[in-house]
């Protein structure tokens, strides 16, 4: 059983949440001195990331993102704080991209004719 389990729900579709994934695994690789390679397929992508202490995945699909990760002795004394950053993170990316204009939603908007 992972020590951290998170799951986000979204509708990007797939091209879209897979250029979130790859952004929040540059963005961990930088601030937490991970390791990350990612996996890419048809239907899903999945990101692994490790270092010292902490292994895991994302999985990410056109409309979820499924994270898991285990810590080793010396950090599980500090999974919720992890895990509230891992959300914390994951959670801005996913507000930045729900600002961002939809090609869908521009047109919608247009005069009707």
């Amino acid at each position: 059983m992972p020590d951290i389990a998170l799951q986000r729900r979204h509708q990007l579709g797939l091209k879209r949440a897979r250029e979130i994934a790859w952004k929040w695994a540059e963005e961990v690789e930088a601030k937490f001195d991970m390791e990350c390679t990612v996996e890419e397929g048809d239907d899903e992508d999945v990101v692994h990331f490790t270092r010292s202490g902490v292994n895991g995945t994302l999985r990410v699909t056109d409309d979820d993102f499924d994270l898991k990760a285990r810590l080793g002795i010396l950090l599980g004394a500090f999974s919720k704080t992890i895990q509230g950053e891992i959300e914390k993170n994951l959670d801005a990316l996913l507000a930045a991209e729900g600002k961002k204009p939809r090609a869908a939603a521009a047109k919608k908007g247009g005069k009707k004719g």
